[in-house]
């Protein structure tokens, strides 16, 4: 598809932080955009579906260009109970098989299908340059990405599919959050010794590069990732520098450990120096280079705009 061409785009999860963002910049660029949705739909660009009981029209997807996944339960919410482990896993792959097993049964398949993957496909792994060919790391997060990679593999050979595998996006919701309330509080703190990477970008190279994806010839994993690796002590310096407070304190790793058990050793401990070689490669221009650059964009957007 030519990068200039009208796409009629279906996405599942738009109304999430991304995909908000994701819609905005597809319709500034002149794309149609249908989403699919839980409840009645109220807009003739709406379609129902129940990705639990893999319950959704194959007809929809006969019609669209792209198919773009962001579905699945948050992450963040913490504690990560058994049951909310579960849903975790499960709301990631019951969606994504639906819309796979959907493409499958349409007479015209979507060409391409973005899905959304994440970066804890590598684990822990301190001090490795981790591009696409690196292996997969050990954990929770490691088996569920796993598992939400070979969910969407199982769209027909005809669709071209793409892994993106998503860090923490430096945007107004998500895990950003809480980090955004503390340090308002004049509370913001190294992350244990501060010196585990954080594969991060901003919100709006995540939504942009989904779109470079769009219209590529790209498939299989692709890191979404800032083009400069970042340590978790230099994400938490530039936000608390962004917002004018200091940065006095340290979260000890054993409170982390043991407060947040299972989900801050992964969240918060795990290193990650995740690089985008292959969108570098193909091409792809980041707006925001640096972490300082996408925390700017997120604390003073009036900047940007001007």
């Amino acid at each position: 598809m030519a990068a200039s061409t009208p796409l009629r785009v279906l996405i599942a999860g738009a109304s999430g932080m991304i995909g908000t963002e994701l819609q905005s910049q597809l319709r500034a660029d002149g794309h149609e955009v249908l989403t699919l949705v839980r409840r009645t739909p109220k807009k003739d660009t709406e379609f129902a579906w129940s990705p639990e009981s893999r319950v959704l029209d194959f007809r929809i997807l006969e019609s669209v260009d792209a198919v773009v996944n962001l579905s699945g339960a948050s992450i963040s919410r913490i504690p990560w109970t058994s049951g909310w482990k579960k849903q975790i896993l499960e709301s990631r792959v019951h969606a994504t098989r639906a819309l796979a097993e959907a493409m499958g049964m349409a007479s015209t398949p979507p060409r391409v299908f973005v899905s959304g993957s994440a970066v804890g496909i590598y684990g822990d792994q301190p001090a490795v340059r981790l591009d696409e060919n690196a292996p997969r790391g050990y954990g929770f997060l490691a088996d569920v990405v796993a598992a939400w990679e070979e969910a969407a593999l199982l769209a027909p050979e005809e669709t071209r599919v793409v892994l993106a595998r998503t860090g923490l996006v430096i945007g107004p919701g998500g895990a950003m959050t809480p980090l955004r309330v503390l340090t308002g509080l004049g509370a913001a703190a190294r992350v244990a010794t501060g010196g585990q990477h954080w594969p991060w970008i901003s919100l709006y190279d995540e939504a942009a590069a989904i779109r470079h994806l769009l219209t590529s010839s790209l498939r299989g994993p692709v890191n979404l990732a800032g083009p400069t690796p970042a340590t978790s002590d230099r994400v938490t310096r530039a936000l608390a520098a962004a917002m004018h407070r200091w940065h006095l304190f340290t979260l000890p790793e054993k409170l982390i450990s043991v407060g947040m058990g299972e989900a801050g050793r992964e969240l918060l401990l795990a290193s990650q120096k995740v690089v985008p070689q292959r969108l570098l490669d193909d091409g792809f221009t980041f707006r925001d280079e640096t972490v300082e650059d996408a925390i700017q964009a997120l604390v003073n957007p009036q900047r940007v705009a001007a």
